[in-house]
């Protein structure tokens, strides 16, 4: 894919003149007209969903911060007034809020599609560390934009954060005092807040321009995992329009229907109702929580008693994705032909979400009746703690235990020879497949 040669043709003067100068328009039709595998399934649309989830929020946000006062004192009322007096202050306003969330759905499931299908693996290492950057700087400009609203939970949620970065060894003091803007947060920290806050989705839109570029270097990954050679592209590749702009544009139809539904229907839902209070340095919340797609990081961050190793867990979790390609060591990439690590992929998406829902509970409840545990608070036995460490413990054994064990030992099944000859072919197709462990890594 990397090395498809220019088809494009200037028409007209204007476009001569301008590809002589900036081929932008060339960028466009070649894009358009870039060969892809010809079986990519409906996972692979999130990439152009997220595309424009991405567009979704800098524009709300431009929007937005036309009217947002970062102002200890004017904050809350300024987002009341957004959403009360400006004309489609509401709907931006529930657009920008909603659309972080369903940001968040798209990319989860993107990269879980990459971690099934392998997509991390050679030659691809880049694009994974690449779109790895990219989560990052979402959690931080989603936390960054929790804390705009100035309710209580804003305010709570930044007293715990940046009490977190306190924790770490020697810098940790400097940092929390250039964060907050001074020792207690207050409107120095609700302006660095606000700026960063704006800045991080235009880096956020940089990386993926980088990420892209990678993703046309490498080439595209697909469902069976297997490399497409040059001789082969005529039969296993369609150009990118028409065949994949139409079913791009029908999944992110659906996908829009699920976004409008929650910002007409159910606005608030995925918020959480303190933050329609003030923010109230000398009230402290019942429970002190993250937005939902931050809750297993938080809950992985609760598992350990010590407040620095929490610390170190929670930006560990994250750290291990950018060292994935290094801990698989299969050499097939699709899980399609690993039956093995199917099971236990199964059972990291399960984990995932039970350190979601361990991560939206409260630190003392007793969720789970019968079950033993390790911790007593308050005199009572904490269960919901001991499944919230259990949790965390296979989360970091997927990747550096299971990962490189499994791959070593495990038998995959017979990889098909090609994209086409298995649904051209029927059944005995196959007999061309190759065999898992022929294949070349890379």
């Amino acid at each position: 894919m990397s090395g498809h040669e220019s088809t494009y043709v200037p028409k007209t003067g204007v476009e001569k003149w301008l590809d002589t100068r900036l081929p932008i328009v060339r960028f466009g039709a070649d894009y358009l007209a870039l060969p892809t595998p010809k079986n990519l399934n409906y996972w692979y649309t999130f990439g152009a969903i997220l595309s424009i989830c991405l567009v979704t929020q800098i524009a709300t946000g431009i929007f937005l911060a036309m009217h947002y006062q970062p102002n200890t004192a004017m904050a809350f009322a300024s987002v009341e007034r957004i959403m009360r007096d400006v004309n489609g202050g509401w709907l931006i306003r529930y657009v920008h809020a909603n659309g972080a969330s369903m940001f968040f759905v798209a990319v989860y499931i993107h990269m879980l599609r990459g971690l099934y299908y392998g997509s991390y693996k050679a030659p691809r290492e880049m694009i994974w560390i690449l779109g790895c950057i990219i989560f990052f700087l979402m959690i931080a400009t989603a936390f960054l934009g929790y804390v705009l609203p100035w309710g209580q939970m804003s305010y709570w949620g930044a007293e715990v954060i940046t009490n977190l970065i306190g924790a770490i060894p020697l810098i940790g003091e400097p940092v929390l005092i250039w964060l907050r803007g001074g020792p207690a947060i207050d409107n120095a920290t609700l302006n660095r807040f606000f700026s960063l806050h704006y800045l991080l989705p235009f880096v956020i839109f940089g990386v993926v321009v980088l990420h892209l570029w990678a993703l046309h270097t490498a080439g595209q990954n697909n469902p069976v995992g297997i490399l497409i050679p040059k001789e082969r592209e005529k039969k296993d590749m369609v150009p990118f329009h028409p065949y994949y702009t139409v079913k791009d544009g029908f999944a992110l139809l659906i996908f829009l229907m699920m976004f409008s539904w929650f910002v007409f229907f159910m606005p608030n839902a995925l918020g959480h109702a303190d933050n329609y209070i003030p923010a109230n340095p000398l009230v402290t919340p019942a429970h002190i929580v993250p937005e939902w797609y931050m809750l297993p990081f938080y809950a992985i961050l609760r598992a350990v008693p010590d407040k620095f190793g929490g610390v170190v867990a929670m930006f560990g979790a994250i750290g291990v994705l950018f060292i994935l390609p290094w801990l698989d060591t299969s050499k097939v990439r699709s899980m399609r032909y690993r039956p093995t690590m199917k099971i236990f992929y199964m059972l990291f998406v399960l984990n995932g979400l039970i350190l979601g829902w361990c991560g939206g509970q409260l630190p003392d409840a007793q969720v789970v009746p019968g079950m033993p545990s390790f911790t007593l608070i308050d005199g009572q036995l904490n269960s919901y703690l001991w499944l919230t460490r259990l949790a965390t413990l296979y989360y970091f054994a997927f990747f550096f235990v299971i990962l490189p064990f499994v791959g070593l030992r495990e038998t995959p099944l017979k990889i098909p020879a090609s994209i086409s000859e298995p649904v051209l072919s029927g059944p005995d197709a196959m007999s061309g497949a190759v065999p898992a462990q022929a294949e070349k890594k890379g």
